[in-house]
């Protein structure tokens, strides 16, 4: 991705116990990252999201019948919380959280976020048409 959207994520963190967030494509590539999570890391979150959005989509019949929309997935684990949702077409927000996160304040900023990167994602990037005299 051209546009560096690096400091939208940053904003999640405002959040506090919220610990790192990655925007993801539905095929596993990593499209950003907060400036402190390493490229690697992020590199291997973003692919194991893919797959936890797969699997939560399939899951959609376990709940009812019908053509139900995923809207989230939530982890637990003993240390925190893994948050994903969907950031628009073919795109996820991942954040992960200490345990003692707010859920409600992180996923309220979550869709903040989600509203402001699907404007940035929908904008084409400027080309540099030069000056014309």
């Amino acid at each position: 991705m051209n546009n560096d959207l690096s400091w939208m994520l940053d904003s999640a963190l405002e959040i506090p116990g919220a610990l790192h967030a990655v925007l993801v494509s539905a095929d596993g590539l990593l499209m950003a990252r907060t400036k402190d999570f390493d490229k690697d890391s992020a590199d291997t979150v973003a692919a194991a999201m893919s797959g936890v959005q797969s699997l939560s989509r399939t899951l959609g019949f376990f709940v009812e019948q019908g053509n139900l929309q995923w809207r989230q997935t939530l982890v637990e684990f003993d240390g925190g919380w893994v948050f994903l949702i969907s950031a628009g077409e073919g795109a996820y927000l991942g954040v992960s959280a200490s345990p003692d996160v707010d859920m409600q304040d992180i996923t309220f900023r979550m869709q903040q976020l989600v509203g402001q990167l699907g404007k940035a994602l929908m904008t084409p990037p400027r080309e540099n048409l030069g000056v014309r005299s």
